[in-house]
């Protein structure tokens, strides 16, 4: 499995909706509300070889309420 994450930029009020929209879709390990410039941060999961563009696109900018995105794509995890 291939980790990445997304920070979303949520029209006004909608973080909340946004949020509950990609837990209920059941696509993403784990879903953060963040302050700053983004409102979410967002752990994806996906299988080797998938398209990680294509998944953003499709999967995550057609949720309503969605504003923008920056994907984060990592490359390995260290543990402590």
């Amino acid at each position: 499995m291939t980790p990445f994450f997304v920070q979303i930029k949520c029209e006004l009020g909608k973080a909340y909706q946004v949020a509950n929209a990609l837990a209920e879709a059941e696509i993403a390990s784990e879903i953060y509300s963040t302050a700053g410039n983004y409102d979410l941060l967002v752990k994806f999961y996906v299988e080797a070889g998938t398209d990680i563009g294509h998944f953003v696109n499709e999967k995550v900018q057609s949720i309503p309420g969605i504003k923008d995105t920056y994907t984060i794509i990592t490359f390995k995890a260290f543990q402590a």
